[in-house]
């Protein structure tokens, strides 16, 4: 993934023999590609030297290997349409690139890079017309497309993983919304709520990860190609074109911003980043939930020890978690890597896309891991009924009663503090009012009202405000989720077919001259 200015329109210094021969001193790009692996790029000077192992990214390049190619297709047809090379030209391109797909990666001859590696087996297989292909372009615009083209694919996938942990926090949230358990905070009992609001509340944040997901991507899914070099270039071209048939839904209009741009990598990193820490926090709620016998994992996302067979670890979780701080350290790299970079290109650039391909495909899988590890859980009732009142976890709802009743909050929230310091019960809450007010509880409150407050299932009942845990509130976060999720399946699916629609089309103008 490296620099290259455009072709003009003309080779200066370039005369020709009696025999048609170039006399410049350079050989014909078919004698550099047979020639020791020297390429078509860097010529006599600057083809040898140690150098060139460190400045190649051809291994890592293997992922855009597909991408290049189409991006070389849809470039060749549109120079065809423009009249800008030949059609048999185009055609004979096509075809070696057709063959240079099914011989893969692999079979590709040594080069800088992916790009000038496929562009030296065309000219092995075409000739010297091989190198007509790169006419207008440069290696800078050609990779940032292909960057985009690939990332577009990876990002709709981890979308659909966002989708796939929205549908089983939909899931267990609809299965439980009467299922009592301890809520926490600083990992205190705080208050009691359902399994279903504690689902919810993660379904809320992945659903704005997916809406992020899909923000990156409409600014990700724009041509950079015909941005050359980074000032253009003075042939007839079709950006236009070039990006219909590559599915893009435009270009980037500025020819330097389009070739040196990597802000879209930056952007999709931190989307991920953030969409890898709302899973962490996921994770380790689940982790804590099993270390407290509050649910069973199921054994496809668990381990045991290699020397405590008694054992059943949630590792799978454990590797969730540690991906968010992966993630993190990808932005900080990357972030540090584009930084005070100037205008256009730089070759530091070449570094900047292996923070984004790991990030992205270990959030996916993370992301992944975490829904096929909601979806098959079981959360033991018993166990969290039993939990949910633990630690004096009704006091909010005893002290609330009580400034319904007359009593001043603080005066309220004074009482039931030191009601919690005597048990929590009845009788404690009783003997805090006798201290606090001078007066025994049922002055100012009727007691059943108290023993109501004091019952984990009837203080989840009782906070039925927008949002809250009771069954009745929960009802309607579940159907905003679930239209939400529709929502989101039918963007994702249009997305989709339209990168396929654009597969299926650029396939066929390329049968129309092979």
């Amino acid at each position: 993934m490296t620099e290259e200015s455009a072709h003009d329109r003309s080779t200066p210094g370039t005369a020709m023999t009696d025999g048609g021969e170039q006399s410049n001193g350079l050989r014909s790009s078919s004698e550099l590609c047979s020639d020791g692996g020297e390429g078509v790029v860097r010529r006599d000077r600057f083809s040898g030297g140690p150098a060139r192992s460190f400045l190649s990214s051809l291994s890592a390049d293997r992922r855009i290997f597909e991408a290049d190619l189409e991006v070389d297709r849809a470039h060749v047809l549109m120079l065809a349409e423009q009249g800008i090379i030949e059609d048999d030209i185009a055609g004979r391109i096509l075809t070696a690139l057709d063959a240079i797909e099914v011989d893969n990666h692999d079979s590709l001859p040594d080069g800088e890079d992916v790009h000038e590696a496929i562009e030296t087996a065309v000219i092995e297989r075409v000739g010297d017309d091989g190198g007509k292909m790169h006419t207008a372009r440069s290696r800078n615009d050609e990779v940032a497309t292909c960057i985009r083209y690939r990332l577009r694919e990876d990002v709709l996938s981890v979308i659909e993983t966002t989708l796939a942990l929205r549908e089983a926090l939909v899931a267990v949230a609809e299965a439980n919304t009467e299922t009592i358990m301890p809520g926490y905070t600083h990992l205190q009992p705080a208050q009691p709520i359902t399994v279903a609001h504690w689902a919810c509340s993660y379904e809320g944040a992945v659903r704005r990860d997916t809406a992020r997901l899909l923000e990156a991507y409409a600014r990700i899914n724009e041509s950079p190609l015909g941005g050359a070099a980074f000032a253009g270039t003075t042939f007839d071209i079709d950006r236009e074109r070039v990006a219909e048939l590559l599915g893009f839904d435009g270009v980037v209009e500025n020819s330097m911003d389009a070739s040196s741009s990597r802000d879209f990598l930056l952007e999709t990193t931190q989307v991920l980043s953030t969409h890898a820490t709302t899973v962490s926090g996921l994770a380790e709620d689940v982790i804590i939930f099993a270390n407290r016998g509050f649910v069973d994992l199921a054994d496809d996302y668990s381990s045991t020890s290699s020397i405590m067979p008694q054992k059943k670890n949630p590792d799978t979780l454990e590797l969730v978690r540690a991906v968010a701080g992966d993630a993190a350290g990808s932005v900080q790299g990357l972030t540090t890597t584009l930084k005070g970079l100037p205008r256009a290109y730089n070759r530091d650039l070449q570094r900047a896309t292996t923070h984004a391909w790991g990030t992205v495909d270990a959030v996916c899988e993370a992301s992944e891991v975490a829904a096929g590890a909601i979806a098959t859980a079981e959360w033991d009732e018993e166990a969290l009924a039993a939990e949910a009142g633990a630690g004096f976890s009704t006091a909010t709802g005893v002290a609330d009663l009580l400034a319904a009743n007359g009593l001043p909050f603080r005066t309220a929230h004074e009482l039931v503090a030191i009601a919690a310091e005597r048990g929590g019960d009845y009788d404690a809450v009783d003997a805090a009012a006798r201290d606090v007010l001078g007066d025994p509880l049922d002055s100012v409150v009727d007691p059943a009202a108290v023993e109501a407050a004091l019952d984990p299932v009837e203080s989840v009942a009782s906070r039925d405000s927008q949002g809250g845990p009771a069954p009745e509130a929960v009802a309607p976060q579940l159907e905003s989720a679930r239209r939400a999720l529709s929502d989101d399946e039918g963007t994702l699916e249009e997305a989709s077919d339209a990168l396929e629609t654009a597969r299926e089309a650029l396939r066929a103008e390329v049968n129309g001259y092979v």
